[in-house]
Formats: structure tokens, sequence, C-alpha cells
């Protein structure tokens, strides 16, 4: 209703500055018609877009230089790429923990990379951080947890799926961005030797990293622990939750326009069914006043793996964060208590484990 008087309200305003009736109405019309039937219709029948609007990978930082991660304040960070399947490759940083930044060798020298490869091993965590939708691992807020991670002192691994920042040029959909998951789990795991290894999800990189390790259970390698940072039960409830479907959401044919498409166009992201088959203790963090995934969203996720999972699976432990820190979608990182949180899971899951 407001939105509706505020939209009345603005004609009216354009009327009275003085744009003809006729024009203003004319205007209104097309403007419901681009909006209500053209955008819903273009949505549902092409997978192209529904893919760019689900991971906006067009929606880039800056110009950076992934190779040089120091100029982004990631000083003791190898950049390199992986190969994950023929003619798809992804950025990835490694980037060292606090004891051991300013003891790398220098960039260029002979064991530079056999270095950075043997420090995987040396009993320090692990953690394979997924990013959420847009821009790239080179992301003020992400550098922002890195920093955070690596004065735990644990080694940070993060990269960008296909389509994204310096990956390959390849539309991403669900399929693609679990499999190059896998394929950097991969790398890790065997070169991390006893290290503990746990998976970071954020946003849409907790559906990528609750697929894929689920993926990665069944065929008997669970990492330590998983971690889902502002996450959702499934995609469909995202994009019907998102504020900006709130103009579309009651639409007659909301969900056979914008909910029934995706899954044929490599958009699932069932989290809610693929954490069930997750063999490892799972830490949810949720900031109540997130308005990109509801905080809704993610407590659903907890109270179904509180029911679905086999009574004998690793605990799933859910930590809100109150309104009143405006921690929002993007800046749990900024909660004091969370190195102590985490801290305390992750002993936990290396005890089990």
């Amino acid at each position: 209703m407001i939105k509706r008087l505020l939209y009345l309200t603005f004609l009216v305003s354009l009327w009275i500055g003085g744009i003809a009736l006729k024009t203003v109405v004319v205007g209104a019309v097309v403007t419901l018609f681009v909006v209500y039937i053209i955008v819903p219709l273009l949505f549902h029948y092409s997978p192209s877009l529904q893919r760019h609007i689900v991971f906006l990978n067009f929606l880039n930082v800056p110009k950076v230089d992934y190779n040089l991660p120091e100029n982004e304040g990631l000083p003791g960070t190898r950049n390199f790429y992986l190969q994950t399947e023929k003619n798809v490759s992804v950025g990835v940083w490694h980037i060292l923990p606090e004891s051991l930044a300013h003891s790398a060798p220098e960039k260029g020298s002979p064991d530079y990379e056999d270095w950075f490869i043997k420090s995987l091993s040396d009993h320090h965590p692990v953690i394979l951080y997924l990013h959420g939708n847009t821009s790239s691992r080179a992301t003020a807020h992400r550098i922002e947890l890195y920093n955070v991670l690596r004065k735990m002192d644990y080694h940070v691994v993060a990269f960008d799926y296909r389509g994204y920042a310096d990956s390959s040029r390849v539309q991403p959909n669900e399929p693609g961005v679990v499999h190059d998951a896998k394929v950097v789990y991969r790398f890790i795991r065997e070169r991390c030797g006893s290290s503990p290894l746990f998976v970071w999800g954020h946003s849409l990189g907790t559906g990528v990293s609750t697929h894929a390790v689920r993926d990665l259970c069944l065929e008997g390698d669970s990492p330590t622990a998983l971690v889902l940072e502002s996450p959702f039960n499934n995609i469909k409830d995202e994009i019907k939750f998102h504020p900006l479907s709130s103009i579309f959401r009651k639409m007659p044919k909301f969900d056979w326009l914008f909910l029934k498409p995706l899954a044929s166009s490599g958009i699932d992201f069932r989290s809610e069914e693929h954490i069930t088959h997750v063999a490892a203790p799972v830490l949810i963090l949720h900031a109540e006043d997130d308005l990109v995934v509801p905080f809704t969203l993610g407590k659903k996720l907890y109270e179904t793996a509180q029911r679905v999972r086999p009574q004998t699976a690793p605990p799933v432990k859910f930590i809100d964060f109150a309104a009143k820190f405006g921690y929002a979608h993007k800046f749990i990182c900024r909660a004091p208590e969370l190195p102590d949180i985490l801290r305390d899971f992750f002993s936990k899951a290396v005890e089990m484990n």
C-alpha cells in the first residue's frame, strides 16, 4: 500500500510540475508493463539472465592485480591458478598464518612455490573460503575476514569460481562452481597432511559449500568442519524473500515466473537437503539485521538440520548476532567474540575427527 501511494505521489508531482497528464499516464503504463510483464517473462525464459542475476559475477571491484595481494593488505600471500576442468581455471590466494606471514621466501625465488605448499602441512588449521555472489576474493569485507582468521594463526585459501575475477570467463552454474570448490578442496587435502581442514561458506557460498561438502562426505572425504555464514535454506526461498523481489512477490504467477525455471538452468542450491549428508560438525553464523539473506532462512536451515540429520551425525550449532551491533550481511567478522567462538568450535571438531 505504501509503495503504491509513493508511486501515485510521484506521478502527481510530475503532473503538478508541468508535465502533460497524458505523458504522465503513458509513462506510468509503460513502466508498469515493463516491470510487471516484460521483466518477469525475460527472467522466466532466459537461463542466462537467471544465472547473471543469481551469481552477479559481472559486478566486480575496481581493477585489482591479483598477482600482488600485498597491495590489498595481504602480505605473505601467494597467487596461483588451478585448472578445474578442460578450459577452466580458477584464481587462488593462499594466505599464510600471521606467525608465518613474514617467513616466506621472496616471490620469484626457486623455492617460493614449494615453500608455500609445504607450509600447508605444518599443523596450523587450514580454512577453504567460498565467497558469495558479486565481486571477487579481493573484496574489502572478505579481506577483513581473512585478516581475522590469519591473526588466529590459520592458513586461508580463497578462490574465485569460474566466471569471477581472473578465473576463466565461463558463465557459472551450480554444478560448475561446486566442481571448482571440490577441485580446490582436493588440492589442499592432498597437501595439508594432518592439518585440520575447515570449509567456510558465506551467503551464496553457503549453498556452494554445503553441496560440495555433501558430495565429499558421500565420497568418504569429509572436512574437519563446515562453517556457514549468513546461509539460506534453499535458493528459491532466498529469491522469494530477497528485498528486491518484494515488488513481484504478490504476483499471481510469481513462483512460475521466478522460481520454477531455476533448477533447469543449473541453479538449485538445496542446502536443507544437502546438510543431511554432511558428516562433519556445522557452525551457522547469522546476524538478525541481515537484509540480503533474511535471518529466518538461516534459522530454517538450522531447524531442518536438527530435524533431518541422523542422531549419530556430528552436531550443528547456531550462533546469532543481535541487530543492535549492525553486522548485517557482511560484517560478522567484526564481532569481538568471533575468534573465541571459532576456537571453541574448531577445537571440539578436531577432537571429534
